[in-house]
């Protein structure tokens, strides 16, 4: 096996693997053999036809497309591996070559994490802060009755959201995102739209024709929703690095106390490495919100 790695412009990952015909012949032999064992021709009893008989009796092409997703994942696998790469994402792969007698040839498109760039974040939030500050009133300004009503609320209210805290951050970051990872994001969210409208007993359609939306419009937006996401999610992550913050597993463990039933703590008892990067997420925002 052979491989070659180009990286594209926006980190997207493109190896292209040949697979030696040996490999291929083999795995096939292989199929044929169990297809042998278990077929039930008549005039035999069940595995004991030729081989030759059942082999002529085979779809080629359905034992072939059995054969490369058999060999698929230890291929790529050992590409991964060969080219020290850490995906981040299911490859998407396309048959590039594939004829009996000849070495195959496939290409697989994947990526590794971004690298993220943060800019002065803990002078954004401070300027946000300050920004919401109300003016101090001094001896002699007038104070609106309505106002003397509302300033102990209003005092409340100074302390940035966490949307205008992730905006001042957003603001900061330097990033270049894969396309196929914006991609992943985005069908994720119209899978989301999918199942949400068939709750609702609406197609797609009507959803789009009643919110006034058309399928590029919906799309677009989801694209930009993609890469704030996909931008803040690692810059977080960064951060939490950068300023050690971790989540210990007494955090974990009283999440999954919390559970309401034996199924939900069964549940979040197999998310445990999810449980623990939202509680990371929320602790850095916290440390964000504190500064």
């Amino acid at each position: 096996m052979t491989t070659a790695l180009q990286r594209l412009p926006d980190g997207t990952i493109e190896l292209t693997v040949t697979i030696p015909w040996t490999t291929i012949q083999s795995s096939y032999e292989e199929h044929v053999k169990h297809t042998t064992e278990h077929a039930q021709v008549p005039g035999f009893r069940k595995g004991k036809a030729p081989k030759k008989l059942v082999e002529d009796k085979l779809d080629k092409t359905k034992v072939y497309e059995d054969v490369i997703r058999d060999i698929l994942p230890k291929v790529y696998g050992d590409a991964v591996t060969e080219q020290k790469l850490k995906p981040i994402l299911v490859p998407k792969i396309e048959l590039k070559e594939a004829k009996e007698g000849a070495d195959w040839v496939i290409r697989a498109l994947t990526c590794e994490r971004p690298p993220v760039t943060l800019g002065d974040y803990k002078k954004a939030v401070s300027e946000l802060k300050a920004s919401k500050k109300q003016k101090i009133w001094t001896p002699g300004q007038e104070i609106k009755k309505d106002e003397q009503g509302k300033q102990g609320q209003q005092e409340k209210t100074d302390k940035p959201t966490i949307d205008e805290l992730l905006h001042a951050l957003f603001s900061t970051i330097t990033i270049t995102l894969p396309s196929l990872l914006v991609e992943h994001e985005v069908n994720r969210l119209l899978s989301d739209l999918i199942d949400q409208t068939k709750k609702l007993g609406l197609t797609v359609e009507q959803y789009l024709a009643s919110t006034q939306r058309s399928a590029d419009s919906i799309r677009k937006e989801y694209e930009e929703q993609a890469k704030r996401t996909l931008t803040l999610e690692f810059a977080l992550e960064d951060i939490a690095d950068k300023e050690s913050i971790f989540v210990s597993d007494d955090d974990i463990d009283t999440v999954i106390k919390s559970a309401k039933s034996d199924d939900e703590r069964k549940a979040l008892t197999e998310q445990r490495y999810y449980i623990a990067s939202v509680l990371r997420r929320q602790k850095t925002i916290d440390f964000l919100s504190a500064l």
